[in-house]
């Protein structure tokens, strides 16, 4: 019985979408002596040369499919690399220094680690190359001959070609053939989290970490005092500590986490201002007005003990955040928020002008604070940083010229544009609460933040609202954070929060780490989310 014309059909279907990806290469038939490579044989000569097998060609690979998006791919012919029953993790001769990243890489993909060994087919290898062109956060993976290779400067950058390597087989299953080359735009880029306001468990926070690194972020600002709480152990002022708070064994466990990670933490104690759960302990260090009203969280900078008590704190958890950055915060203080600051406060005025001559203000007075607080934390190694609120348009004292500007809002005491402390060659951190500020419970007229707004519509340049600082400022722009604040803490769980930032940190990351038009639109880009998520 002969084949029915369907079944003739689909056989032909077949065979032709097999074509598309399969070659085979007709080789010389030996038995006929005009078909040997070309040339005449006597009749009686025989081929010493065995026949080849059929071989495959492979089509031009596609760029791996990560968040964020590689910057450069070289595509090749290959079958690319996927994890297989033999593969292995191993480190390079002279590259030991990698043994954490390899462990968990192999851990992740299921794989075997063999430490510093040979390759073999089939491996990953991890390699550092100190003279290799690029930052420490750059890196080259290159996939060839069933093998990936992932190499850099530094050990950050090797990770960072890990996570690639993660998301790549996570969302397609492989790694496809060629050569990656991958750098970051920005040096700082993160998420900024308020523990002060609404606690999260340190099992949330290492979630978050391991989130953060998948997506290539290196920082976490802690922001653990506020009005409402103190978050740390303290062994200096056992008495400000909220009932609810994090030990200091637990700090170092999220720390030692947060280094394996490639991740800083930024830790920001605010002052003068936001430091009412400190001065529920000292009450007689809170700053009150020519009538005697205490002015909520306000730190009286003209009394003495105020810097005793805030250089303390300073000097024992500068030894417990080992990082280089240090949030000195010195945002809303809110006696230059009165309309006649010198009259409702005398005492702040007084001292101002005792310190920095009759022409010096309450301005000059909380610049001078800021100045002094950055010159307790560099001795510790730190680079201080300051919210945009905190530096003033025309006070006699001028903010010392190091202490980086992160820029939130254009809403404050004496607004200044961005583009004012980027004349001054200022160094600053987009923070832009047009954008990246998720204010749990939506007050003061804030909304929740969407991933696509981000993606679409934000860049490191939109330092305030939605116009774009002149690109001649770019490097002065040193990156980002999306910030997560707890003014009204019950409005969500931290279940709803992990959910809520999912997306916009996503977006965040991409923008930080190429700031350019995506390749891939809003609704593809969450899609792949979900792949390499699930993956």
């Amino acid at each position: 019985m002969s084949l029915s014309r369907g079944a003739l059909a689909a056989g032909a279907a077949v065979t032709a979408a097999a074509a598309v990806t399969l070659t085979v290469v007709l080789w010389p038939d030996s038995s006929d002596p005009a078909r040997r490579s070309g040339s005449q044989t006597s009749p009686g000569a025989t081929s010493a040369a065995p026949t080849p097998s059929p071989t495959r060609s492979y089509p031009l690979s596609k760029t791996p499919r990560t968040i964020p998006a590689v910057r450069e791919h070289t595509p090749a012919h290959g079958p690319g690399w996927r994890p297989g029953k033999g593969s292995a993790v191993v480190i390079a001769d002279g590259s030991k220094g990698l043994a954490d990243e390899g462990r968990l890489l192999a851990g992740e993909l299921k794989i075997g680690y063999r430490g510093e060994a040979a390759a073999r087919a089939g491996d990953v290898e991890l390699a550092l190359t100190p003279t290799a062109e690029g930052g420490p956060e750059s890196y080259t993976l290159k996939t060839h001959d069933g093998r990936v290779t992932i190499s850099g400067p530094g050990q950050a950058g090797v990770f960072y070609g890990t996570r690639t390597l993660k998301q790549s087989v996570r969302a397609d299953g492989s790694m496809p053939e060629g050569e990656v080359r991958d750098r970051p735009d920005r040096p700082q880029r993160g998420l900024n989290l308020d523990i002060a306001r609404k606690f999260y468990s340190v099992g949330w926070i290492e979630d978050r970490l391991r989130d953060m690194a998948d997506l290539k972020l290196n920082q976490l600002g802690l922001h653990f005092s506020d009005d409402q709480a103190f978050r740390v152990e303290s062994d200096t002022h056992p008495e400000i500590v909220s009932p609810e708070h994090l030990t200091k064994a637990q700090v170092r466990q999220i720390v030692a986490l947060a280094g394996r990670l490639h991740i800083q933490v930024v830790p920001e104690i605010d002052s003068p201002g936001h430091l009412g759960a400190v001065l529920r302990a000292h009450p007689d260090l809170q700053l009150r007005n020519v009538s005697g009203v205490a002015s909520q969280g306000s730190l009286d900078i003209s009394k003495p003990g105020a810097a005793k008590l805030v250089d303390e704190l300073l000097n024992e958890y500068t030894e417990l955040f080992p990082g280089t950055y240090w949030h000195l915060g010195a945002d809303e203080y809110l006696a230059l928020m009165a309309r006649d600051p010198a009259a409702s406060y005398p005492q702040l005025q007084a001292a101002a002008v005792r310190k920095y001559g009759p022409k010096a203000g309450i301005a000059d007075l909380a610049t001078g604070w800021l100045n002094d607080r950055a010159a307790v934390v560099r001795p510790h190694g730190k680079q201080p940083k300051a919210w945009n609120d905190g530096l003033f348009r025309d006070s006699v004292v001028k903010a010392a010229k190091n202490i980086e500007i992160e820029y939130w809002t254009g809403k404050e005491y004496g607004a200044r544009q961005p583009d004012e402390y980027l004349r001054e060659g200022r160094q600053m951190l987009n923070l832009n609460d047009e954008f990246l500020y998720y204010v749990l419970g939506q007050p003061n007229d804030f909304v929740y933040p969407t991933g696509k707004r981000i993606y679409e519509q934000w860049t490191p340049l939109v330092m305030r609202g939605t116009a774009p600082v002149p690109a001649r400022y770019s490097r002065q722009i040193l990156g980002g954070r999306f910030a997560v604040w707890g003014d009204l803490p019950n409005a969500q769980t931290a279940a709803q929060v992990a959910q809520g930032i999912r997306m916009p940190l996503r977006a965040t990351s991409q923008k930080l780490w190429d700031p350019g038009k995506p390749k891939l639109g809003w609704d593809g880009f969450r899609k792949l989310a979900g792949e390499i998520d699930k993956g």
